[in-house]
C-alpha cells in the first residue's frame, strides 16, 4: 500500500530565527513527517508528510511545545 505525501504551509506567530532549529527538530519528531522547511522571515513552515501517519493537530502541538502558536491555520 502506497502512502500519500501531502504538503501543508503553516503560519507561525512571531517565529524567531533563533528558534528555527528547535522548531525544525520538533516537527521532524512528528511521526510521518518527511520534509520541513522553515522561513522565519515570513513566519511559515512548509511540511511534507504522510497523511496516514501525521495530522495537523500533531504539528500544532509540536509548535506549541516550542512556545509558539499557529496563526490562521489553512483548515484541519
Amino acid at each position: 500500500m502506497n502512502s500519500v505525501l501531502i504538503t501543508r504551509t503553516i503560519s507561525i506567530e512571531n517565529m524567531d530565527k533563533n528558534d528555527e532549529e528547535k522548531l525544525n527538530q520538533a516537527l521532524y519528531d512528528v511521526w510521518g513527517v518527511r520534509k520541513v522547511k522553515l522561513n522565519s522571515m515570513n513566519g511559515e513552515a512548509v511540511i511534507s508528510f504522510d497523511e496516514d501517519a501525521a495530522s495537523f493537530m500533531d504539528f500544532e502541538q509540536a509548535i506549541k511545545d516550542c512556545g509558539y502558536n499557529i496563526a490562521a491555520p489553512d483548515g484541519h
